[in-house]
């Protein structure tokens, strides 16, 4: 192993393969897992939040505010309206993170992973609470463009942390335990969204609200990453003797320990290596159905013929399906081998059926049938979670995985945006609206 001066593993536990004691390994990993993976879960949920505020927002008024809807056909009664701005500020959050992807990963791959990420995600919770002062719809596309670009350094680099410190068996579980967050602040989101559609008092409207007080949330997490590890010799949770079976551990996995060296040689590899593309194109695609669900659930759901506020307790049953079958699917792999990709075809399968559900199921006052294909698009997450842990446990070197990590979140991007940037989103204030949902999500 090279001795180079980026090269932290060679310094802290030289060039030769060490024996250590496995009980001291497991005490490690319960530490690492007590400590790392709620950080994660707790920083995900904001990132995943954030994006889905939007929707919630749209029903608390932010259309009228902002004139996010426009009539597009006053001749007929009731006039053919259009969100197609809504949409355009929901995409352009993903143009956004496409733009800071490559810049934000090389950041923190090249200087202090936790400095360079606490103060992005103080910026991003300052620019969250920022929504609140905007008054245009242009302004909103402005503000939405620079959230996405400091989101963007979040998924990346949880991708990367997990695998610098979880043997190649142990991080599936891992990755899907942060990731499962999507789930959870589904529901936990629902909540706080129904809480706040309560508020009648105030000077603010109540998507403003919401937004202050996510990113009052963000900034007191960026202020926490400060203290966050590089890389397990660094953890102040471990002692001693633990440092150094964490990166002996690592070594002998094959995975790397993370080094702020940018490794080019690793780079050119990663570029000539199928299962980069292969990888990306599976999150990609994976991802055509997302864009609906986090930035148009509770306003799809109102055309079930749901209230708005009882469209937001409707999230509840998608996050749960959404978190339980992530964790469920994590769990698997630490038990049986090479079921991932099994696992990751069969939870396509009822997402395939819900879209089906609420492409041809009657829509009713309160039709339970779309409502339960909508609740059935949750299996979405799991197959997200296992293409990421796919990728990240199938690369060695930290270089190449942050460029794996990076490649992986532009396709994701991409897949975001396909739906908004195919699909028109028109509305009859009655039936009209149906059909443009029916059109949302049969896209996806």
């Amino acid at each position: 192993m090279s001795t180079s001066k980026g090269d932290v593993a060679a310094h802290i536990v030289g060039s030769e393969a060490q024996t250590y004691d496995h009980s001291i390994e497991r005490r490690i990993v319960r530490k690492i897992d007590l400590w790392v993976i709620p950080f994660l879960w707790m920083g995900y949920g904001l990132c995943y939040y954030d994006k889905a505020i939007l929707g919630g927002a749209s029903i608390f008024g932010m259309i009228v505010s902002l004139d996010l809807r426009v009539v597009v056909d006053d001749t007929v009664t009731p006039p053919i309206t259009s969100t197609q701005r809504l949409s355009w500020a929901s995409s352009i959050f993903y143009f956004g993170m496409l733009a800071g992807l490559m810049p934000l990963t090389y950041a923190f791959q090249r200087f202090h992973l936790s400095r360079i990420i606490g103060a992005v995600v103080v910026l991003w919770g300052l620019c969250c609470m920022s929504t609140a002062l905007v008054t245009s719809h242009q302004g909103l596309y402005a503000q939405r463009f620079f959230l996405g670009f400091l989101e963007s350094i979040i998924p990346t680099a949880f991708m990367v942390i997990v695998s610098s410190f979880y043997t190649q068996r142990e991080q599936t579980w891992r990755q899907c335990l942060w990731w499962s967050a999507t789930g959870a602040w589904t529901i936990i989101g629902a909540g706080f969204n129904y809480a706040f559609a309560g508020i009648n008092s105030g000077s603010l409207e109540r998507w403003q609200y919401l937004y202050i007080m996510a990113g009052s949330l963000t900034v007191l997490y960026g202020l926490g990453f400060f203290m966050f590890p590089q890389t397990p010799n660094d953890a102040f949770f471990l002692r001693g003797e633990e440092k150094r079976i964490s990166v002996e551990r690592l070594r002998q996995s094959h995975m790397g320990v993370r080094c702020n060296t940018i490794k080019w040689e690793q780079i050119r590899e990663a570029l000539t290596d199928p299962k980069v593309y292969l990888i990306s194109l599976m999150m990609g695609l994976a991802y055509t159905v997302n864009g609906a669900v986090s930035a148009f659930g509770p306003l799809i759901v109102s055309t079930f013929g749901y209230a708005p506020r009882t469209a937001l307790l409707w999230q509840m049953p998608l996050g749960a399906v959404c978190l339980v079958t992530t964790v469920a699917c994590g769990y698997a792999s630490l038990f049986f081998k090479n079921i991932r990709l099994i696992m990751l075809i069969f939870c396509c399968l009822p997402v395939i059926a819900g879209c089906a559900m609420i492409w041809k199921a009657p829509w009713s006052e309160g039709g339970a049938a779309p409502l339960a294909g909508y609740t059935l698009i949750g299996f979405f997450a799991p197959v997200t979670s296992l293409i990421v842990s796919m990728g990240m446990a199938n690369v060695t070197g930290n270089s190449k995985k942050s460029f794996m990590a990076g490649a992986t979140f532009v396709m994701y991007c991409v897949g975001e945006l396909y739906i908004f940037l195919n699909t028109t989103v028109q509305e009859r204030e009655a039936e009209s609206g149906s059909a443009s949902a029916h059109s949302l999500i049969s896209r996806c």
